[in-house]
């Protein structure tokens, strides 16, 4: 056990730097002046830095193969694994490159910002395809290391155990049946009534009351987080300082609403997980493709069903002091619940949303491979939008700059986010079956019975198990495609 203890104080110590530089990036993010972007870039290279060094001595190396499993408990055994996971990742790669690759992606994601205001991709092209570089060069590295191809090898840092092999087949089926689906779910549309606008200005500060007041309904612990405003909507922050964002558009509130109700369901998972282990490897969240499920329970599962509209309409109309017609139930329902191909990911309908995804996974898989070229982005970004959406992109703020993704040095992370809503389904029709209040809570905006469910299945799980174990002890099967689609028929009446 004397092996095992110091793992666990080692790995608090890596729990409070990565604590530290979340609050830094969150930062970048939100308030920090462009000037100090060169100095933050030090900051947060200095941290990876010293993370990597206390991930990969020696000592850390020794006490993992030194470790008795069989003295430990389920959880110590399944916290030993986990170290050894993120061991294995670290120390395939050289300290000089983690420290190379922080400070491109903090100087891309602020070259980002700019290329994106002013729609010139010229602008950050040096800058991606450095993080690019290095970024393939890490997978290059862990692949060898770990067995596996080079995306693989990215795609385990946010998904554990998650293969190409495993999601191509997924996503086949998506592609075959989606646009069928989504045809037939447009054409019931035009054969109805077009849903009545809203009409603005919505003023931010109302706004930001409103999204206060669903996290609260939701669950979110205030004393341990809050919410901002950022370019990109995010969730971050530290393990007891979770920090979500959402951005404004007073000709829409649905846009910040919706929004904040995602981030809300990524921290209910955070605030969630098991606080006896909040500073080991298994008392952290198991993977993007579960977290994005849990987003996505809230943001489309629970709340763009008709029940929940019941609770929002009178909100929304004491709010921004509105009624008639189109400030009903009904009308917000249809009008948060409409298919339409549109150009931006993040505001995506859910029928249309796996193709922004099966676009971004073909392009960066491509880039990684080095079968695409950073320079040939935009117009391979442009080509498969009008492939799979029938789109024709104007501008490349509304293409390939839109999302701080690559930038940021996320490659691998674009595919769970539609794991993520194949997850959700499964879990939500389970949630219905084992907890028949949660429809009704809804309409009273009391999401207790759904978040309890989640609390017990989900959250309070950690990294106990893997997703397939979560989800399989949850809603009896693994990952698959059926009850997203099956969702998607229903609720949208496309069934042919």
């Amino acid at each position: 056990m004397n092996a095992y203890s110091s793992l666990e104080r080692r790995f608090a110590r890596l729990d409070a730097l990565s604590d530290a530089a979340g609050i830094l990036g969150w930062d970048c993010q939100t308030l920090m002046p462009d000037g100090a972007a060169d100095g933050r870039a030090d900051q947060l290279a200095t941290l990876h830095g010293l993370a990597h060094e206390i991930l990969t001595a020696s000592e850390t190396a020794d006490a993992l193969a030194a470790v008795e499993e069989g003295a430990l408990d389920p959880w110590q055994r399944a916290n030993l694994q986990e170290m050894r996971r993120v061991h294995a990742h670290a120390s395939a790669v050289p300290g000089d490159l983690v420290e190379a690759s922080s400070r491109a992606i903090s100087k891309a994601e602020m070259v980002w910002r700019e290329a994106r205001a002013q729609t010139d991709f010229a602008m950050l092209l040096p800058y991606l395809a450095e993080v690019l570089r290095l970024q393939r060069e890490i997978g290059t590295i862990k692949g060898a290391a770990l067995g596996l191809q080079p995306y693989d090898a990215l795609l385990d840092a946010y998904d554990p155990g998650m293969r190409r092999a495993t999601i191509d087949p997924l996503f086949s089926e998506l592609r075959a049946r989606l646009p069928g689906l989504v045809a037939r779910a447009r054409e019931r549309q035009a054969r109805e009534p077009a849903p009545l606008p809203l009409d603005g200005p919505f003023p931010v500060e109302g706004q930001r009351r409103l999204g206060l007041a669903l996290m609260g309904a939701l669950g979110f612990d205030f004393t341990r987080g809050r919410l901002d405003i950022s370019l990109h909507p995010f969730c971050g922050g530290a393990t007891d300082d979770v920090r979500i964002t959402t951005r404004y558009d007073e000709a829409d509130f649905g846009r910040a609403l919706m929004g904040v109700l995602h981030e809300t369901g990524h921290a209910l998972y955070e605030q969630g997980c098991p606080g006896a282990w909040r500073h080991q490897p298994v008392g952290k969240a198991r993977g993007m493709s579960l977290h994005e499920s849990q987003s996505l329970i809230v943001e489309m599962q629970a709340c763009r069903s008709p029940e929940f509209f019941e609770f929002l309409a009178p909100l929304v109309r004491e709010e921004f002091g509105r009624d008639g017609a189109p400030w009903t139930p009904e009308n917000l329902h249809r009008l948060h619940t409409r298919v339409e191909p549109g150009f931006i990911r993040v505001d995506a309908d859910e029928a249309t949303y796996p193709a922004h995804i099966l676009l971004r996974y073909d392009l960066e898989s491509a880039m990684i491979a080095g079968d695409l070229a950073v320079a040939d982005l935009p117009g391979a970004f442009n080509d498969g939008m009008a492939d799979l959406l029938g789109l024709t992109v104007p501008n490349d703020r509304v293409g390939c700059l839109q999302d701080i993704h690559w930038p940021s040095g996320a490659w691998g992370y674009f595919p769970t986010y539609t794991l993520g809503a194949m997850a959700a389904a499964q879990l939500f029709d389970s949630a219905k079956q084992a907890e028949p209040g949660i429809l009704p809570g809804l309409a009273r905006g009391d999401f207790g019975p759904l978040r309890g469910w989640l609390r017990a299945q989900v959250h309070e799980k950690g990294s106990l198990l893997g997703t397939d174990a979560v989800l399989e002890q949850a809603t009896g099967a693994s990952l698959g495609t059926e009850a997203f689609l099956a969702h998607l028929d229903t609720r949208y009446g496309a069934t042919a």
